[in-house]
């Protein structure tokens, strides 16, 4: 299985940049989202940056990236990692079935 992790660049070459993050420093290939400053987030697969995202974004990401390594060392203790989730109700993604759920009151 193959997981993105989020790396922040901290030094831009042409073609790639040296990254760090998920405690790792790593020589990443940017040649599918260009060349980018020092301070970016990207998100990387295989050492190569495959999207560019928000400081927030990568900041989700890590969270759950560090939760599926906690519940693979047997740690179920990962719900400080998922504030932003917690005490809200579930949002369907703009869709049909959204639609018609908001069209109907009081059916699912």
């Amino acid at each position: 299985m193959c997981i993105g992790i989020p790396m922040q660049v901290v030094e831009a070459g042409n073609g790639y940049a040296w990254c760090e993050g998920m405690q790792q420093r790593r020589q990443i290939d940017t040649m599918l989202v260009g060349d980018q400053p020092a301070g970016t987030w990207l998100l990387i697969f295989l050492d190569a940056a495959r999207e560019v995202l928000t400081a927030a974004d990568a900041a989700r990401i890590t969270a759950a990236v560090q939760a599926v390594n906690l519940v693979m060392q047997g740690d179920a203790g990962i719900d400080h990692l998922f504030s932003d989730l917690l005490e809200r109700e579930p949002q369907l993604p703009a869709f049909v079935l959204q639609q018609r759920a908001e069209a109907v009151p009081g059916e699912s």
